[in-house]
């Protein structure tokens, strides 16, 4: 299945469907027709089928029907994060060659730079008034590319991750049934789009004919009042984002709210509880993925199990194997041990391969599995649980310690709003444990470093070769536009630091 198809068969159930909500509602027979309109518009500046269209804007709903208006044409949308620098921009784009360029009036300083050999226009210059409506004829087949979307540079040049027409409509329909969304659901669409997640939220939401109420940017306040007013009942988000919710007022008022989802980071436990008493969910889901295979593993008992990431989902495979360098897919753990988390590509979720990078694919395809680089342990009862990151551990004094267990136990602590832990350089250690932590609102750095002082060896829980060997205070953590957290600025030094301390008796 293709996705303009979906979404023809879509308007054709439910024409007068509410389709798009917020300041500028859309029934799908409206929308269906504006996005007619754009492909046509495209198709007159010269985009064929299989072109690129690059596009830097800002989030809602003209981003939205571009990437929709894309794909009725058989183009490849490639949304770029506006998070991006000029020289990340320049690279993106001349690797993806695109035909066209749009871009709206919060990303035109900086892009101009870095676009002199790309066709430009902004969104509001596309002849889009005068095109007729109508179907345009022949759609593209399951196999072709719908989109490209790049990965995070924090670890190198951003990779291109192409996807097709199958991958893309197989992953909403597993979105939509491990997240437990029904017909008509009403979604928040404040994700960016330049990310799985946003357009997974898209692209459900069309397939069961629910509303998408799109935000072009978070705003805590602005957020609660959408799902005030548009009567949202699912959300998937990053577990920073529902931290912001819970401490606005009026998020704990809401009403019919009951399907919650999350995925792109771990969400704590603390979090978790919190989210269950405030809002009573029927449904709290971690899904567990990547760009490039967009299900892994999926964790449906967040009530019972928060955390938890769960089994393989609906269209995937998954296995634990040793996680050095060069390990085969055979070389599995034992019950119990902690594993690198492989996963099939036989998904049909899957992505076929890195997009001019040969060199990406051999680090991490081999053998028919992708290599996340993630940790995990299998429980008792087959579910996994994530650990970090495979260059994220942290070696102190020769033992391996993970930064994921420290940063849960440190989090409930009342005096920490929020905590990442990374490996410093340290002459007997080689690596101390780390610990930055934002305060809790009300609290000075100096009552967090008192707090922390005691909580670390008493209630916390740790071990005394989990304990940091330092805390500092911070005032954000910092991350990605998706909220992932960014160890390696930290690791680098790049951080303004409130106030430190030296916890003594600390093995590492």
């Amino acid at each position: 299945m293709d996705l303009a198809t979906a979404m023809a068969w879509t308007v054709e159930r439910h024409p007068d469907r509410r389709a798009v909500g917020g300041s500028h509602p859309l029934t799908y027979r409206q929308w269906d027709a504006q996005t007619n309109q754009l492909a046509r518009a495209l198709i007159e500046l010269g985009v064929h089928s299989g072109d690129r269209v690059a596009m830097s804007m800002a989030g809602g709903a003209p981003l939205a029907g571009l990437h929709l208006a894309v794909q009725k044409v058989g183009a490849v949308s490639v949304p770029l994060s506006t998070r991006l620098g000029p020289d990340e921009l320049a690279y993106c784009l001349a690797d993806a060659d695109p035909a066209l360029l749009v871009t709206d009036p919060s990303t035109v300083p900086t892009v101009a730079p870095s676009t002199p050999d790309v066709l430009h226009r902004d969104i509001g210059e596309l002849p889009t008034a005068e095109q007729p409506d109508g179907a345009l004829g022949r759609p593209p087949s399951e196999g072709d590319l719908s989109v490209m979307l790049y990965t995070s540079g924090t670890t190198g040049r951003p990779k291109g991750v192409p996807r097709s027409h199958r991958a893309e409509h197989t992953a909403a329909v597993a979105h939509l049934l491990q997240t437990q969304l029904r017909q008509g659901e009403v979604v928040l669409g404040v994700m960016p789009m330049f990310h799985t997640m946003g357009l997974r939220t898209l692209l459900a939401s069309i397939l069961c004919g629910g509303t998408w109420v799109p935000q072009a940017a978070f705003d805590a306040a602005e957020s609660v009042q959408l799902i005030r007013d548009e009567g949202v009942t699912a959300l998937y988000l990053v577990p920073a984002i529902y931290w912001s919710l819970l401490r606005e007022p009026g998020f704990s008022e809401v009403t019919g709210l009951d399907r919650l989802a999350y995925a792109g980071a771990a969400m704590t436990p603390a979090l978790a509880e919190e989210l269950v008493e405030t809002l009573h969910p029927r449904a709290l889901v971690n899904h567990y993925g990547s760009t490039e295979i967009y299900t892994f593993t999926i964790g449906p008992e967040g009530v019972r199990k928060p955390g938890c990431a769960g089994r393989a989902g609906l269209f995937s495979r998954v296995r634990l194997v040793e996680p050095d360098i060069g390990a085969p897919p055979e070389a599995i753990v034992r019950p119990g041990e902690q594993g690198q988390v492989i996963a099939s590509m036989a998904s049909p979720e899957a992505f076929a391969g890195y997009w001019n990078r040969s060199d990406a694919d051999a680090r991490s395809v081999r053998d028919g599995w992708y290599y996340t680089g993630d940790l995990a342990t299998a429980d008792e009862e087959g579910d996994l649980w994530v650990s970090g990151r495979v260059d994220d551990m942290i070696n102190s004094g020769g033992e391996n310690v993970y930064p994921d267990e420290i940063e849960a136990a440190l989090v409930r602590c009342p005096a920490v709003a929020d905590v990442c832990v990374v490996g410093l350089p340290h002459e007997r250690w080689g690596s101390a444990i780390t610990a930055f932590v934002v305060p809790a609102e009300r609290r000075s750095p100096a009552d967090v470093l008192h707090e922390l002082d005691g909580y670390v060896r008493g209630p916390s829980g740790l071990s005394s070769l989990q304990r940091p060997k330092r805390i500092v205070v911070v005032s954000a953590i910092p991350r990605s536009a998706v909220g992932k957290t960014l160890r390696r600025a930290l690791s680098a030094g790049d951080y303004e630091s409130l106030a430190e301390l030296e916890l003594r008796g600390s093995r590492g």
